[in-house]
């Protein structure tokens, strides 16, 4: 029994949710060690960036600032003696670190952010495949803040790795000072960063797809999820208006064994109850309606029983041409109210022995639209207030209230016809004296087609034969 409470559990909506919480931390992990990896990368990247201040300051103070000073900063500088003792100096230094790519030294002009290059440790660049620059040439410093901060007398390296068509760089400064400490020029080192470059774009790599990957499997679970969630609180949602519109016997459909599937159990369990109850209101109305109608019909011997009879013939009629057994009820429930109308008539009328006047029968074709006025606030069955409303509507079209014809008229209102139609001929009348069984039968088979509906006529014929 605890396994099964278990089982039952991990099924629940609850359990569902609590699943998906734990796949989306692990996502979240998954991806804080990815942002770990990342901070290690920054690391490893300001660690060079130290190592190169390290280096480019150990060679600034190497420097003889007087001879650098003394250099010529035109093409012609390279030949000076002390260009060229630099420049000794500079590739010895090279040599020892061989991850330095590029050597320079570079002072300011009058013009801000504007550099000139002192010397280059490749003087024959011009005819070497090797881009480098003689004394003289100037340099555009605004995009390199670094370079230029170097000049305040602090060692600097970029903050980012600079990519070109011959690598990827980062590059190191540091300040050469006179024998006063005034900063007299910057000696720049470009170290080359491809295995960091490397690592961060496949890093940049891995990011986009796990990303990627943890977007696709977010969807993909809340997809599910949802799916699971909103197609039953749609069907609820759906039932929820049946309800609103009168259906009471409309039931929700939810499979499953969670929550949602309770919900809807007891929705369901909600809309049966409101049905019985309205059924129960309903039957009770019907009662006392059908009470009125038969005192009504008491006061007049020839009407007595009258609607209990044309119930009786109905469902007769309806058993003989197979109705399903709802609508046979309902029929049965429609033709005792058939003449609920006639409350609304004056009884003087009603019971009036002389022949009766136009004004008199414009008044007396009133009572189904009468009845059905009397049944519209309580009753919600359409079919039901169609049989009130069309118990004289005749086949041929000249019936009354609505002129209706043919297939037009609902089949159980046609019922309704024939049998209120028989038991008026079949009864004594104020105005008419009654027929036999058999001329009231002829009287059915002459008007088939005309006022009454074939079939209906003719399952009722067969009923009284029988």
């Amino acid at each position: 029994m605890s396994l099964l409470k278990r089982f039952v559990f991990f099924r629940s909506f609850r359990a569902q949710i609590t699943a998906t919480l734990i796949i989306l931390m692990c996502f979240s992990g998954a991806l804080s060690n990815l942002l770990i990896y990342e901070y290690s990368l920054k690391a490893q990247l300001n660690q060079l960036r130290g190592k190169l201040m390290i280096i480019a300051q150990a060679i600034a103070m190497s420097l003889d600032p007087q001879a650098i000073a003394e250099i010529p900063v035109n093409k012609d500088g390279v030949d000076s003696s002390q260009y060229q003792a630099t420049e000794a100096k500079l590739l010895k230094l090279k040599e020892l670190v061989p991850s330095l790519a590029y050597i320079y030294i570079l002072k300011k002009t009058e013009e801000d952010n504007i550099l000139q290059f002192v010397i280059d440790i490749h003087p024959g660049s011009y005819v070497s495949s090797v881009a480098t620059a003689l004394p003289g040439e100037e340099y555009d410093a605004k995009p390199y803040p670094e370079l230029l901060k170097a000049f305040n007398g602090e060692p600097a390296a970029d903050k980012n790795m600079i990519t070109d068509k011959w690598g990827v760089f980062l590059s190191g400064y540091a300040p050469i000072y006179d024998k006063s400490g005034k900063t007299v020029a910057v000696l720049g080192i470009d170290m080359t960063a491809n295995d960091v470059y490397h690592i961060e774009k496949e890093m940049e790599r891995r990011a986009v797809f796990v990303l990627a990957l943890g977007i696709l499997l977010s969807a993909l679970i809340g997809l599910i999820i949802a799916g699971r969630v909103v197609s039953p609180v749609k069907k609820l949602v759906e039932g929820t208006r049946h309800i609103a519109s009168g259906d009471l016997r409309y039931k929700v459909g939810v499979r499953g064994s969670d929550e949602i599937r309770e919900l809807a159990n007891s929705f369901n369990k909600m809309g049966a109850n409101l049905y019985r109850a309205r059924q129960a209101l309903l039957n009770y109305f019907y009662r006392a309606v059908q009470s009125l109608v038969r005192v009504l019909e008491a006061r007049d011997p020839a009407t007595k029983g009258h609607s209990d009879r044309v119930a009786q013939f109905s469902v007769a009629i309806a058993e003989k041409m197979s109705l399903p057994k709802d609508r046979i009820e309902l029929l049965r429930e429609a033709a005792l109210l058939h003449d609920i109308g006639k409350l609304g008539i004056q009884e003087m009328i009603l019971n009036k022995k002389a022949v009766l006047s136009d004004e008199d029968w414009h008044l007396i074709k009133k009572h189904p639209e009468i009845g059905e006025e009397i049944l519209k606030p309580v009753s919600l069955d359409t079919e039901l207030l169609a049989v009130v409303r069309g118990h004289h509507e005749r086949y041929d079209g000249k019936g009354y209230p609505d002129g209706l014809e043919g297939e037009k008229i609902d089949i159980l209102t046609a019922i309704v016809a024939v049998a209120d139609s028989y038991d008026a001929m079949t009864s004594n009348r104020a105005y008419q004296k009654n027929m036999t069984k058999s001329e009231a039968l002829e009287q059915l088979k002459a008007n088939r087609g005309l006022q009454f509906n074939p079939k209906a006529v003719d399952a009722f014929v067969k009923v009284l034969e029988k």
